[in-house]
């Protein structure tokens, strides 16, 4: 089994992640090989909260022109969108975001 840290890699801050931090749900990129069980145990030893329900996407790379010819692709990876139980705290790293 990986580390907490292994599985969530970074937390993802845009405008449409930033919008549903207010009814406990938050979004990271997580390793591609995690499962949602082993998502659900790292955020709550990390952060300290009860996690609810964990949905997971697999985001394709885009298709990037490296120069005239050659094609090129930016790297895939997963995000994790995780939802807290109403009695859990939330997350202080994103409260300043709002």
């Amino acid at each position: 089994m990986s580390k907490s840290f292994d599985i969530i890699l970074r937390p993802i801050i845009t405008e449409q992640s930033m919008e549903h931090v207010d009814i406990k749900k938050y979004v990271f990129e997580v390793a591609r090989d995690a499962n949602k069980i082993e998502i659900k145990n790292a955020v709550e030893e990390i952060f300290g909260v009860e996690v609810d329900k964990v949905t997971t996407l697999n985001m394709k790379g885009k298709i990037k022109r490296v120069g005239r010819y050659p094609e090129g692709s930016r790297k895939a990876w997963k995000k994790a969108v995780v939802r807290l139980t109403d009695g859990s705290k939330t997350i202080e790293f994103f409260e300043g975001m709002v």
